[in-house]
């Protein structure tokens, strides 16, 4: 059994990041003709600031103002203690806390300084509809004017989310342990969860153990169904490591013995398929165009109308997040872009097969965060 430690990174990156984060997010929302970004406590948030404060009733708001202003934190005075772990204090930025029966809503629009905000996609409506009465505007997402600084990784979260691959390979390498005939799924799912935090993470995001008919089901998570010999069982399996970043790897794997016949050509076939759409990947290629290397390969084969989600989607602070690899998305890849590519079959009532790794768009190509092979793996029935 592995001793890797679940603190093998800092909680968050180093500040002058963070500064970096909110100048650039900053100028962003200026070009797009906004006052600045109010980001409460989500992704964005921990993106801004690296804390992982929590949303409560009581407003916590950083206001980034595209004038050139100071950010500022607004945060409950009780709650204070939530940002102690945040970039907020070494980067200098203003810090105003309020109490019970001030008008915080007031307080963030006189620190934007006008009316055009763009808000985290996170921030409940018991706070966006009092803030959009004050404003006198709804406000906008800020999805879109972030999209272009979270979805291209630097080199910080590119080491993470390669920490990350390889923690839970670490762990779909030990599937031995526990996977087999005769346990249930959510036996085998226990040892998973307890072997995610082994190999390094700090907790497990997500575990699917589908068994059987349970694979061909793509968002099964985990059931009392005993596994039996001969089935075919998808293992998806996620979670982040310090500093917040995931992980996302799926294999397939064959009970006591391997399939033969047209299971196993179907599976080949995936197999193919998942190469061709890995190998697609470089810069300037278009993400609806990866979805089609993976897609037209299995259309070829008889297996398309079986394929029934998009290849993939992008990762980091969050399992899923932009870019979307998927037909109709004509975003052009750039170096530092990380997605999944994760094409699967499904035979509804009899067995489902994905294969899934996470790559990272570089200078001439990609680099795949997941080294586990991608052939039907046969344990022990």
């Amino acid at each position: 059994m592995s001793t890797a430690s679940n603190k093998g990174g800092s909680s968050r990156f180093p500040s002058p990041v963070y500064g970096d984060r909110l100048e650039r997010a900053a100028a962003i929302a200026g070009k797009a003709g906004l006052d600045g970004l109010l980001i409460t406590p989500g992704p964005d948030l921990q993106y801004m600031l690296g804390t992982r404060a929590q949303s409560y009733e009581r407003l916590t708001c950083l206001v980034v103002p595209s004038n050139g202003g100071k950010p500022t934190i607004v945060v409950p005075k009780l709650e204070l203690a939530g940002i102690g772990d945040s970039a907020t204090a070494d980067l200098g930025l203003d810090i105003r806390d309020w109490v019970d029966g001030q008008d915080v809503y007031g307080i963030v629009k006189d620190l934007l300084g006008g009316t055009r905000a763009a808000v985290a996609e996170a921030m409940p409506a018991l706070h966006l509809v009092p803030l959009a009465d004050k404003l006198g505007a709804l406000p906008i997402l800020a999805t879109g004017v972030l999209r272009d600084l979270r979805m291209v990784k630097d080199a910080s979260e590119i080491d993470a989310l390669r920490r990350a691959g390889q923690a839970i390979d670490r762990v779909h390498a030990r599937m031995g342990e526990w996977l087999r005939a005769g346990r249930t799924e959510a036996e085998v799912a226990a040892d998973i969860n307890r072997a995610i935090v082994e190999e390094g993470h700090t907790h497990a995001e997500f575990i699917i153990v589908g068994s059987g008919p349970n694979g061909a089901n793509p968002h099964h998570e985990v059931s009392d169904r005993m596994i039996e010999p001969g089935d075919i069982v998808v293992i998806d399996i996620g979670g982040p490591v310090e500093p917040g970043y995931n992980s996302d790897s799926t294999r397939t794997y064959a009970i006591g013995k391997p399939p033969s016949g047209k299971i196993a050509d179907q599976y080949e076939a995936l197999q193919r398929a998942q190469q061709a759409a890995v190998d697609a990947v470089r810069p300037g290629i278009t993400a609806e165009a990866v979805d089609a290397a993976a897609r037209d390969p299995l259309v070829g084969e008889g297996l398309g109308e079986y394929f029934v989600h998009r290849t993939g989607h992008g990762i980091g602070l969050s399992v899923h997040e932009e870019p979307y690899i998927v037909s109709g998305n004509d975003i052009v890849l750039a170096p530092g872009m990380a997605f999944s590519v994760e094409p699967g079959i499904y035979f509804r009532g009899d067995w489902g097969a994905r294969i899934e790794d996470i790559v990272v768009v570089t200078e001439d190509g990609c680099e795949p965060m997941n080294t586990r092979p991608h052939d039907l793996v046969v344990l022990p029935g």
